[in-house]
Parts: structure tokens; C-alpha cells; sequence
């Protein structure tokens, strides 16, 4: 089992979940945050740090959501690791709350 990225960092990439994170398993694009499924210990621990509840464990991705298990995995062997919290992104106040983003992903690094 892993933890999943989902949706709700696309615009936001708060970093919270980076600084408790006990193994080096977050990776950094433009605009979006994903978890190496092959790094991720399956602690917990970022879950309750993510302010816009966007990280979830695997069995508990709603259907609708299922295509970032996918995301993450395959973005994380593209882009680099983030082992420290950084700033949010300029506005993610303002996309925190928004659905329906998907399309907002950047994936080029």
C-alpha cells in the first residue's frame, strides 16, 4: 500500500506534508506534489498535515480519483525530490477549495 496524491494539491502544492514525511518519498513539479509509491512506508503521517486533504491512503481513493495512483507513480520517477516545506504556491488560497482540476497538472518539471 502507498499514500496517494490527489486533485486537491493541483494549484495549491502546500508542503506541510514534506517536513513530517520520515523517508524521502515527495516529489515537486510545477504546480503539484506526488508520493513515490516505492519510497512511501505507509506511516500516516502526512495525511493530517495536508491542509486541503489531498493526500490519501490507496484503499481509500474514492473511484473518481483513481488515475492519480497512476500519476503519482509515474511522475515521481520524473521529477525531483522535496525534503524540505517550501511556500506555497503564490495563490493556492485561492485554488484550494476549487474541484475539478485535473486539467490544471502540470507535468513538465
Amino acid at each position: 500500500m502507498t499514500h496517494v496524491v490527489t486533485e486537491a494539491c493541483i494549484r495549491c502544492k502546500y508542503t506541510d506534508c514534506v517536513a513530517v514525511c520520515p523517508v524521502e518519498c515527495f516529489h515537486e513539479g510545477p504546480n503539484f506534489l506526488v508520493i513515490d509509491p516505492a519510497a512511501c512506508i505507509d506511516c500516516g503521517v502526512c495525511i493530517p498535515e495536508c491542509p486541503v486533504e489531498a493526500i490519501v491512503d490507496e484503499k481509500d481513493l474514492p473511484p473518481h480519483q483513481a488515475e492519480y495512483l497512476e500519476l503519482n507513480a509515474t511522475l515521481a520517477v520524473q521529477w525531483p525530490v522535496i525534503t524540505q516545506s517550501r511556500e506555497p504556491l503564490p495563490d493556492a488560497d485561492d485554488w484550494a477549495d476549487r474541484q475539478d482540476k485535473r486539467a490544471l497538472l502540470s507535468a513538465t518539471a
